[in-house]
């Protein structure tokens, strides 16, 4: 059965995107059959890795996932693209239990194969987020190190708490991983601090992101950290990121 990844928050600016594409081309590295999903209707996923928004979302019209899902550059690593369609964007967004049901039959029979999927959810926790978790096996939250990074947690805590119980234990929680992490700012260590005193060593991983120009660089190539910059902090960051999350499976 695939590990299906929900990367989730309500905030934008997190890291959100990045984690996922990084992540997933980590995986996808250590010879992991893996898909990047991207969900948010900004599509930054899709075009941090190279490619274009599809015009229309097979999830609304129906037809074959697998037919729109392209090869990376990366080994083992495929994309679902994103989709701009206002129109798409809102039906996935205020889809009925009649349409979340078949978009989750459809999704669970045509992933079959992969042992990671990653969805790059929107910045909030609206519909789209939620439909994200249901389908998900598990998910990870980046949380930022400022001031407000707790701002916020405790709704979605909830959503998360809820979609567990309603899909009776499917949905667990990964865990939280820090990002833009500065070690020389106060700030950063008294959010590191809160987040792990609050949530527990077993909930926050141990890897932290730093702040690295060449994480923000990377997406303008349609390239992955990896590819971008092998030997910068911000890959190897995700490299042992990427270690730890394989090890806690």
């Amino acid at each position: 059965m695939s590990k299906i990844f929900c990367i989730a928050n309500q905030k934008g600016g997190v890291g959100k995107t990045t984690t996922a594409i990084s992540l997933s081309a980590g995986i996808a590295r250590s010879g992991m059959k893996t898909l990047l999903v991207d969900l948010d209707p900004q599509c930054n996923a899709t075009s941090g890795v190279g490619f274009a928004p599809m015009a229309r979302h097979p999830l609304v019209t129906g037809e074959p996932i697998r037919e729109f899902i392209q090869q990376t550059e990366i080994e083992n690593l495929e994309i679902l693209t994103g989709c701009r369609s206002f129109y798409d964007v809102e039906v996935m967004s205020k889809a009925d239990a009649k349409r979340m049901d078949r978009m989750t039959v459809q999704l669970s029979q045509e992933l079959k194969g992969y042992d990671y999927v990653l969805i790059d959810c929107p910045p909030s926790m609206g519909q789209l987020t939620r439909t994200a978790l249901l389908w998900s096996t598990d998910v990870l939250i980046p949380i930022q190190c400022e001031y407000f990074a707790m701002e916020g947690l405790v709704q979605m805590l909830e959503v998360i708490r809820d979609v567990i119980f309603q899909r009776q234990g499917r949905l667990q929680f990964a865990g939280i991983v820090l990002t833009m992490y500065d070690p020389y700012l106060e700030l950063t260590l008294e959010v590191d601090k809160e987040v792990r005193d609050f949530f527990g060593d077993d909930y926050v991983y141990r890897t932290v992101i730093p702040r690295d120009v060449a994480l923000s660089e990377a997406p303008s190539y349609g390239k992955s950290i990896f590819e971008y910059a092998p030997r910068s902090r911000g890959a190897r960051a995700y490299t042992e990121l990427c270690m730890e999350v394989l090890e806690r499976v």
